[in-house]
């Protein structure tokens, strides 16, 4: 079986399985999207309300910035793999509740096992603390984590700030920008073996 039937197979379980509250608000689930057989996974936070009426993830303004800095490292959407700790899209937009990030946490990890990519990037705060609650985004951002996590097998992760947030923020759209050129050379040393 590909690696897309597996995901598809996946994704029609945890559609009918997932015992998250929020999926009585949300229009639907927001599935992971993109490539298969990604060396990179984007993990954001959860559906925002353009995501929740199209089904597809940083399909809003956050998501066209992202889609801009891809184009600036030679990247597009069909590239790599971008999902959420979160499928279902909080009301008004709020924080998911630790209690919602568990009702979706194995179907985030089930992803990123099919995947198997070489490199995660966290977009924003909350994917990065669902993996690592210890961590400031503030001195995390821009540097690649070199750790392994029980329940996968990749353990290269590089945090970033959520491109919602640096929309409206100057200083943190400059850095996200920075940070986010670094990925291709992040690559580069994880595939030489760091």
């Amino acid at each position: 079986m590909s690696r897309q039937e597996k995901l598809k197979n996946l994704h029609e379980k945890w559609t009918k399985e997932c015992t998250c509250e929020l999926r009585k608000t949300a229009t639907q689930a927001v599935l992971g999207y993109g490539n298969p057989n990604a060396d990179i996974i984007f993990i954001g936070e959860a559906p925002g309300k353009k995501e929740d009426e199209l089904g597809l993830p940083f399909v809003g303004a956050a998501g066209k910035f992202l889609d801009g800095m891809l184009k600036e490292i030679k990247l597009k959407r069909e590239d790599v793999y971008i999902t959420n700790i979160v499928k279902y899209r909080p009301p008004n937009n709020r924080d998911p509740l630790p209690e919602e990030k568990a009702a979706c946490r194995t179907w985030l990890l089930e992803e990123i096992k099919i995947i198997s990519p070489k490199l995660i990037v966290f977009l924003g705060r909350h994917a990065m603390n669902n993996f690592f609650p210890e961590l400031k985004i503030g001195s995390a951002h821009g540097k690649l984590i070199t750790k392994k996590v029980k329940e996968i097998d990749t353990k290269y992760f590089f945090p970033l700030y959520h491109p919602a947030a640096a929309l409206y923020n100057g200083g943190m759209r400059h850095n996200l920008i920075v940070d986010f050129k670094k990925i291709p050379k992040v690559l580069k040393k994880i595939e030489s073996g760091v």
